[in-house]
Order: C-alpha cells, then structure tokens, then sequence
C-alpha cells in the first residue's frame, strides 16, 4: 500500500508502538518520581542523561538517519547493504573513540573535584558519576537508532518501533527493584537507575542488530569501502546536518545549564514536564516524522512533487486532529494529570504545582511542535539539510536570549515556566521559516485545503477546554474519587472532554473527521 493511505497505515502501526513505549515511559516516571522526588538528585540524573540523548539525536536519529535514508533509499540489494555497514562501522568507531576520550576528561575532573569542598560539589560529583557511566549508552543507543533508521527505510516499521519500549522495560524493573531497598538515598538510587540504563543500551542495540540481520542487512562490521563516493555523500551530509541538530542540542544542554541557575530543581521539574508532553507529541509526532521522510524520500526520487505535496498536507490535517485536543487537554488539566501520575512519597505538592505550570506552558506549542516532525523531513528527504541548520540556528540564538532573560528577569518559582515559553516560541518561529523556505523553494506546499478543517479542530479545542473547566468541581464530587488518588475524576473529565471535541468537529466538519483517520478505522 502505497501514498495518502500507506503513510496512515504506517503512521498508525508507528504510533501504537510508540505509544507502548510512552505508556510504559509514564509508569516509569510515576515509579522515578515516587522513589527519587524532583530534587537536586533528579536534576543531576536529568543533566547526566541529557548527555547520551545529544548523541542519539546527533549521530542516530537526527543528522545520521536524515544523511542516511535518501541515499539508502536510492541504492538496492547488495549495494544498499555495504552502505549501512561502511556508515555504521565508521559512527560506531567515532563513538567508541568519543566515549574514550570523554571518560578520561571526566576522570581529571572528578580527580579535581575531591580535593574541593563547597555547597555544589557534590551535586557536581553525582552530577559526574552519572554522566560517566552513560556514556558508553552512547554507543549503544546510537547503533540501535541506526538500525532504526535501516529499517524504516525498508518499510519494516514493526521492529523498530517496539525497539525504544525495551529501555523503559529494564528501567522499570530496576524502579520496581528499590521498592526492596528503601534505605538507600537519593544518590544511590539514580546511580543504579544509570547502570541499568547503560544494560538496557546493550539490550536494545542486540535487538535491532538482530531484527536488521533478518531484514536482510548483516549487522557485521565493515572495514573496507569507507571511502566510497556513497559513504562520503553520507559523511558530508552528516557534518551539515550534525550542525543543526548540534545547535539544537546545544541549546537543549543550554536550557538545563540555565535550568540549574535558575534553581536547584528546575531541570528535574522540566524533565517531569517533558514526560508529559511527550505522550501525545511521541506517539503522534515522531510516528508521522518516522514514516515521512522515506516517504518523501521515495516520492522526491521519482519526482512526484504532486504526491509529496499531498502526503505533506493529509499528515498534518491527521497530526493536528490529535495535536489540538490534546493540547486543550494537557492544558486545562495540568494540575490533575500531573498529580495522578507523579504526586506520591517523594514528590510533593509544591512538586506538582512546579510542574503542572511547565506542563501547561508546554501544551501551548504542541501544535508548533507537532508541525516541525512534518516540515524537516521535506527538506531532509530533498537532501537538503542546510535549510533546517539555518531555522535551527536562528533558534538557538532567540532561545538563549529569551532563556537568559527568564532566569534573570522573572521570580524564582517562574523561571522554568519561562524557559518552557521561550521553547515554544521558538518552535512557533522555526515553524514560519521552515514554512517560508518550503514555499520558496517548491513553491505551493498545498496546505490550502486543510485551513477550514485545521480552523475546526481549533474551534472543538477551544470547546472541549472549556466544557472540561467548568465539568472540574462536578467531577471533583465522584462518588470514591478521592479514594482512587483522582483516577476517576480525571478519565471521566478526559472522557467527557474527548467526547465534547469529537461531537464538535463532526458537526462542523462531517467528511474531514474521516480523513483524519486510517482506512481501517473508517469502516
């Protein structure tokens, strides 16, 4: 199945597994807040972890797979197949050397470090520990996001998106673990959330290894060829892309740095706040991003600028249909939804307001962060990474200038809510350019017949906000509600709300409600 209705097919496949994984990310998150609270703790585990994320998105499924995917899309069979070994043997050699050489820096610095004595030294210390025994995730992740990258290419969507569920499963086991050991601090807690971590690296890149070898590319390495025309395309590809998404991380590092001036719990309460919006924004966002870039990158390759155009515009009419609800949701509902996954033994109340002010703040650009996942693969399956380097190094300077403005300027419990502002700000603004420099250089992007029912969507948003604010003390009166820590309260509010917005959009909207969704869920 091929076009409008292959990209929903696989979108929906995508989506489902991730949402498994997102699923399982929760209860992962609900575990880690109850066992280690939103403390300096979490805030140094989040920094630590950051670290290895960078690498994923730089060197796996950012620059790499954008590199990659075009031109193994263009080879076939044997060729295609030395082309996925040459790459992934030299990023697995540069990774394994990086890891080297930053465990010996870390090593001076810790060495450094305990001769000192001061308030921040041993959050620094623990801040170190951490991030050296994650480093060498690095190599492990980004070998399993590679043979992600190999397998979507090759249309084999299934393996690929279960692979992300095995992390949260071993780092859920480990949680469950410390429920036998509760004298053990803080700090001892998130060191042996980190090893288990680093095993689950291991278990994740075996199985994609695994899962490529069956799709018919051998996982073994490759030392020959590395200098093939192929491979250097891939290289240089690589270095521009690795530029903008360089620049992004470098502003996500910049935003935990600043996160850890603004206070000492800012990054942990952040974090819990980007667990939130990455349910909807994962499950929804990252699945069509997934499906289409080779999507594009087939269509682009057989000059169907007609096809692209309406893959582009049926994606996003069926990734706001989910985007704006759910932003309307997480929004009204902050404070309850934050309470029922998180709030319990370590994390307080005052932990909830903190994050329930970031979470609402995030739900704003939901629908800004949900536009990117469709626009960069455009130019990336165009081969050109340049556009999205520019957008991203505009963004990065806005970023930091509204990011160092929030934490000087506003009062203390604010300034994370504002470096979440400042977030989605800027994806507002990437999103106008990346829209501009489309259209400049494709001319019409054909997102004109989806203004009307995108216009609906905002209207039953608004509708389903408002029906849930005013059905919030009612719900709060549920017979039991309480009792089930605000369970029942909460799905009855969803439920109410869902149905509200459904109801609305329908009504004014008959025929695109069904364009919205996969062939198989029309019937």
């Amino acid at each position: 199945m091929s076009g409008r209705h292959g990209i929903l097919k696989n979108t929906f496949i995508v989506g489902a597994l991730t949402a498994l994984s997102r699923v399982l990310g929760l209860v992962r998150e609900m575990l880690q807040s109850r066992l280690v609270g939103a403390g300096v703790e979490q805030s140094a585990f989040t920094l630590a972890f950051a670290i290895p994320n960078m690498a994923r998105k730089l060197f796996g499924e950012g620059a790499l797979t954008a590199a990659f995917v075009p031109i193994f899309k263009s080879e076939v069979d044997v060729k295609a197949s030395r082309l996925a070994r040459a790459v992934m043997t030299t990023v697995l050699a540069m990774l394994v050397a990086l890891v080297a050489l930053s465990s010996g820096a870390l090593e001076a610095v810790s060495f450094a470090l305990s001769s000192r004595e001061g308030a921040d030294t041993g959050r620094i210390s623990l801040t170190c520990n951490l991030v050296g025994t994650l480093l060498p995730y690095m190599v492990f992740i980004c070998g399993a996001a590679f043979g992600m990258g190999v397998l979507n290419s090759l249309g084999r969507f299934k393996a690929a998106g279960f692979m992300p569920a095995l992390l949260n499963i071993c780092w859920i086991s480990a949680l469950a673990t410390l429920f036998f050991f509760p004298s053990l601090s803080a700090a001892a807690r998130v060191k042996w959330i980190a090893r288990a971590i680093l095993a689950a690296g291991a278990v994740q890149m075996a199985f994609m290894m695994v899962a490529m070898a069956k799709a018919g590319v051998s996982p073994r390495p490759l030392f020959s060829g590395w200098g093939g025309e192929k491979v250097r395309k891939v290289w240089r590809n690589i270095a521009i892309g690795a530029l903008g998404a360089g620049a992004v991380q470098i502003n996500y590092m910049l935003d935990q740095t600043l996160a850890q001036m603004a206070s000492p719990w800012a990054a942990g309460v952040i974090g819990y706040a980007e667990r939130l919006m990455d349910l909807p924004l994962g499950v929804i966002g990252v699945a069509f991003g997934t499906v289409l870039l080779p999507a594009f990158a087939g269509l682009f390759s057989k000059g169907d600028m007609d096809g692209a155009r309406s893959a582009l515009s049926s994606s996003l009419q069926s990734l706001l249909f989910a985007m704006f609800p759910a932003a309307a949701g997480l929004f009204v509902l902050a404070p309850e939804i934050t309470s029922v996954i998180y709030e319990g033994r370590a994390f307080d109340a005052v932990a909830t307001m903190r994050v329930s002010r970031a979470v609402a703040v995030y739900a704003t650009g939901l629908g800004f962060f949900g536009f990117q996942k469709t626009l960069v693969p455009w130019f990336q399956a165009q081969g050109d990474l340049k556009t999205p380097l520019k957008v991203s190094t505009i963004a990065v300077v806005l970023n930091a200038a509204l990011n160092i403005a929030a934490v000087a300027l506003l009062p203390v419990e604010w300034r994370h809510a504002g470096l979440a502002a400042s977030t989605v700000f800027c994806a507002a603004v990437s999103c106008g350019l990346l829209y501009a420099f489309a259209v400049r250089k494709n001319g019409s992007l054909g997102l004109g017949s989806v203004a009307k029912p995108i216009l609906k969507m905002i209207f039953a948003s608004a509708a389903m906000a408002f029906t849930v604010a005013y059905a919030k003390p009612f719900a709060a009166r549920i017979p039991f509600g309480e009792a089930a820590g605000g369970v029942v309260p909460l799905v009855a509010m969803i439920f109410a709300g869902a149905v509200v917005y459904l109801a609305v959009f329908a009504l004014l909207a008959p025929h695109a409600i069904r364009d919205c969704l996969p062939r198989r869920l029309r019937r």
